[in-house]
C-alpha cells in the first residue's frame, strides 16, 4: 500500500524522510533502515561498514551505509536526539511494567 505522504529526498544521495514511514526519522530510501540503525551498528556493534553490509544489511550498498553516515555527521543532533527519546521510552516502560519484561543488560555487564 502506497503512502499518500510525499518522500522527502535530502542533499544526501539515498537518503530520505518520510511522515508515517519510521516515524518521519531519515532512512535509507527504498528500505526500512533507518540512519541510526547504521550508526548503532557502527558505534555499538563497532562494524565497518563492510562488515555492516555483509552482515547486518545485506539488502544495502556500501554507498547506502556511507550516505548514511555522512548524513549522520551533518545531523547529529536529530539521530542523537532520537537515540535518546527512544531510550528514555524504554526506561519508562521498563519502570511502569516490570512484570513484562526481563532486562538482560544487567547479565551481559
Amino acid at each position: 500500500m502506497a503512502s499518500d505522504t510525499p518522500t522527502i529526498r535530502t542533499q544526501y544521495a539515498h537518503i530520505v524522510h518520510q511522515q508515517g514511514v519510521m516515524g518521519g526519522e531519515a532512512r535509507i530510501d527504498g528500505h526500512r533502515i533507518r540512519v541510526r540503525d547504521v550508526v548503532a551498528a557502527r558505534d555499538l556493534a563497532g562494524l565497518t561498514p563492510e562488515e555492516i553490509v555483509a552482515s547486518v544489511y545485506p539488502t544495502l550498498s556500501l554507498a547506502e551505509v556511507y550516505s548514511a553516515l555522512a548524513y549522520y555527521e551533518d545531523h547529529r543532533a536529530e539521530i542523537d536526539g532520537a537515540f535518546d527519546e527512544e531510550s528514555g521510552f524504554v526506561e519508562v516502560f521498563f519502570q511502569q511494567h516490570p512484570n513484562l519484561v526481563h532486562d538482560v543488560r544487567s547479565e551481559t555487564r
